[in-house]
């Protein structure tokens, strides 16, 4: 399901959709189909709105993944379960499975198939134990599975379960008799409570390891953190040149990219293609360089998610900050942990950017300002 605006996300995604955002310098949605591909979902479709194309160009027909992939179109929003009414006459003659295009996992999603191939249920919700289920969905289970009762993000006194839905649905076919045709509907708001009221059964499976929806900064941070501590190793493209650079791995570092006189880099890091980093440079753990980028010389890089062609000036410092492409930071400058850049901005010299600030495409900060607020233009994107 790739439909959503992702205005929680913003800047980063004026100009592509959430699943289109880059993660270790390629789409998040690349990542999730080539996890699927792994798991043995050969038979993919993609439910698509907002910047569809972009999608498409991304993943072609599926071929280079060792998949199938159909594209169904919503000219309006249909919500979760709408969206999979749509595409039901792809999803034809047994159980499907229904994910997020945004979602981020290493989930055996094998186990989950399995699991309610040989169970009696309509339908099967992948929980996660979280701290912090208020932005979930959350289901009271029983120890036979069973869920009893379901709860779309529950306010403070409301949450009787810290099981988290992860939006991954096992379907039996019949869950198409559940969601009306042409009419917007949610699989956590209608269907599920429709069901449990006529005493349907939905099982609950608990799941392992690493998933996010990338449906904020923070949690696209984080997506980022998890897939760069599975990095296996080193690995570099070709025509990797260095002076005297101290480096501890691991990384990943693409074709015709410089490193100068005793800068160090401590993995994990992921550099793309023809990147300069210069001299005297620190570039930390979890940080993802694009390609076409300059690191201008005393300058720190630090836990941050860097675009593509972006140049960071002369002695400055940014710290788990995302800079989007083509943006420019000047020199002296300092990136606060949270801030989110978008593209083709300008920072002067000396200027500061506060801690969680976001800064809308195409703005221009003047040298020395100390910018503590955010800095959107209505008017972009209108």
């Amino acid at each position: 399901m790739c439909g959503g605006e992702g205005t929680r996300l913003r800047p980063l995604t004026f100009e592509r959709p959430k699943p289109s955002i880059s993660i270790l310098n390629k789409p998040s949605v690349v990542h999730l189909i080539e996890h699927l591909s792994k798991e043995g979902f050969s038979e993919i479709v993609m439910t698509l709105g907002y910047m569809a194309e972009k999608i498409k160009d991304d993943l072609g027909d599926g071929s280079m993944f060792g998949v199938h992939i159909d594209y169904v179109y919503e000219h309006e929003k249909l919500g979760t379960a709408g969206g999979v009414k749509n595409a039901e006459k792809y999803l034809h003659g047994e159980p499907f499975i229904v994910l997020g295009g945004d979602h981020v996992l290493n989930l055996n999603l094998r186990e989950m198939y399995r699991f309610h191939k040989i169970n009696d249920a309509i339908l099967t919700i992948g929980l996660l134990s979280i701290d912090d289920p208020r932005e979930f969905g959350i289901a009271d289970m029983d120890v036979n599975n069973r869920i009893h009762h379901f709860l779309e993000k529950p306010d403070a006194g409301d949450i009787f379960s810290n099981l988290a839905s992860t939006g991954i649905y096992m379907c039996d076919q019949e869950i198409f008799d559940w969601i009306p045709e042409n009419t917007k509907c949610d699989f956590a708001k209608d269907v599920f409570p429709a069901l449990l009221a006529k005493d349907k059964k939905i099982n609950g499976l608990l799941v392992s390891g690493d998933w996010t929806d990338v449906g904020s900064a923070a949690a696209y941070r984080q997506a980022q953190r998890w897939m760069l501590v599975s990095r296996p190793g080193t690995t570099i493209a070709g025509h990797f040149n260095t002076k005297d650079a101290r480096i501890k791995g691991p990384l990943d570092i693409g074709y015709n990219v410089s490193i100068g006189t005793n800068s160090a880099l401590v993995g994990p890091i992921v550099i793309g293609e023809n990147t300069i980093i210069e001299d005297n440079v620190l570039i930390g753990p979890y940080t993802v360089i694009g390609s076409n980028c300059t690191i201008e010389s005393n300058s720190k890089v630090l836990s941050s998610y860097i675009f593509n062609n972006i140049i960071i000036g002369n002695n400055s410092n940014v710290s788990g900050s995302i800079i989007d492409n083509e943006t420019v930071i000047g020199q002296n400058c300092s990136l606060e942990n949270g801030t989110v850049i978008g593209p083709r901005v300008v920072i002067g010299d000396n200027a500061t950017i506060h801690s969680d600030v976001r800064i809308w495409p195409e703005t221009v900060i003047k040298a020395g300002l100390n910018v503590k607020n955010d800095i959107i233009d209505p008017e972009y994107n209108s």
